[in-house]
């Protein structure tokens, strides 16, 4: 099999007590690249629900289209569903009632937006969507949302709907991960460095440029650093372990490449980017409620997941540690980096 320039990995449900969607987010720029239509005041046209105001509808899930993401270590990969998982995804949202469970650019829970219904396009010709000018593939979940008229749901409906900052749906929930095709660049690593095409030289060339950055306050760019943090408690490390331990106990289906990735380099006590310390932040934020919900089953996925994070001490830590860089950035803003491994430069050069 011809490798991908990519990692490809299809998305599986192993576990259904395990692997799920657990909510569906509305952001501004959808993984599937598909928007939604939204249907305000005005009267509309949509057979199953003609009565109904204030409804947004478009692809929650597509089959096969491949989905990029990064790891935490900052390395891209693909992944994808295929139309049997997507359709029995579909129906475990219904039958677990999460119809509910909304959030808003992945960020936080809001109330008031629910999931009215929902269908797999088994007919690409005549499937009402096509109506609205969705041109999705057969096998695509298909959504309506209503947004209620309470406070909250009239904030959601003003501020992000009609205002355009969100145009579509987002998935959240775990999944196991099958490998199906290694990436060039993984083959590349393998190789005897004289033994590399010239393709192949150029990709491993970019690899080494983003592992190191040149530290311009030093003639001709000779020291290097990488800015990174490795003071994190060592309760930190132990979380890392114990989830390390769980997921091994449950057949390791509880953590994503991400996750894995993560909790090896918390529990060796690797330095961290601040990339990788504001990913920290933003997801155990967004986890902690699942997480308290479940943190008495050891052995559960959203305990395990949390727990390869680096836990509740973590979160404290990475929202400290953030804190602090961006008080050091603002005393001394010469130097900066926007994504690990970027090399800095010097702004005050760059007004002259």
């Amino acid at each position: 099999m011809k490798p991908n320039k990519l990692p490809l990995y299809e998305l599986k449900i192993e576990d259904e007590n395990q692997d799920e969607i657990f909510a569906i987010s509305l952001v501004d720029t959808p993984a599937i690249e598909l928007d939604f239509q939204f249907f305000g005041k005005e009267p509309i046209q949509f057979a199953a629900v003609s009565d109904e105001k204030r409804l947004i509808m478009g692809p929650i899930l597509v089959p096969d289209k491949r989905i990029l993401r990064i790891d935490g270590e900052g390395k891209p990969y693909e992944v994808f569903f295929t139309k049997e998982t997507v359709r029995r995804l579909a129906e475990m949202y219904l039958e677990k009632k999460y119809t509910d469970k909304a959030t808003i650019q992945h960020e936080k829970a809001i109330k008031g937006v629910k999931l009215v219904e929902s269908w797999i396009v088994d007919n690409k010709f005549a499937d009402k969507s096509m109506a609205y000018g969705f041109k999705v593939p057969l096998g695509a979940w298909m959504g309506v949302f209503r947004v209620d008229e309470t406070k909250e749901g009239n904030k959601i409906w003003n501020d992000y709907v009609k205002t355009g900052k969100v145009k579509g749906f987002s998935i959240e929930g775990l999944f196991s991960h099958s490998l199906v095709k290694a990436s060039l660049e993984e083959l590349i690593w393998e190789k005897d460095i004289n033994d590399l095409s010239e393709e192949e030289a150029e990709i491993f060339l970019g690899k080494i440029r983003a592992l190191i950055k040149k530290d311009l306050r030093y003639k001709g760019g000779k020291k290097v650093e990488m800015e990174s943090y490795s003071d994190y408690p060592q309760s930190v490390k132990d979380a890392a372990r114990i989830a390390r331990e769980q997921n091994e106990k449950v057949g390791g289906k509880c953590m994503t490449l991400v996750g894995k990735t993560r909790a090896a380099d918390l529990e060796q006590g690797r330095p961290l980017s601040r990339e990788t310390i504001a990913r920290m932040v933003s997801y155990l934020s967004r986890a902690k409620d699942v997480y308290e919900q479940n943190k008495s089953d050891r052995l559960s996925c959203s305990y395990i997941a949390y727990k390869g994070w680096g836990g509740e001490t973590a979160l404290t830590w990475a929202q400290n540690k953030l804190e602090q860089i961006n008080k050091m950035e603002a005393v001394n803003p010469s130097v900066t980096s926007t994504y690990p491994g970027e090399a800095a430069e010097d702004k005050k050069k760059k007004q002259k």
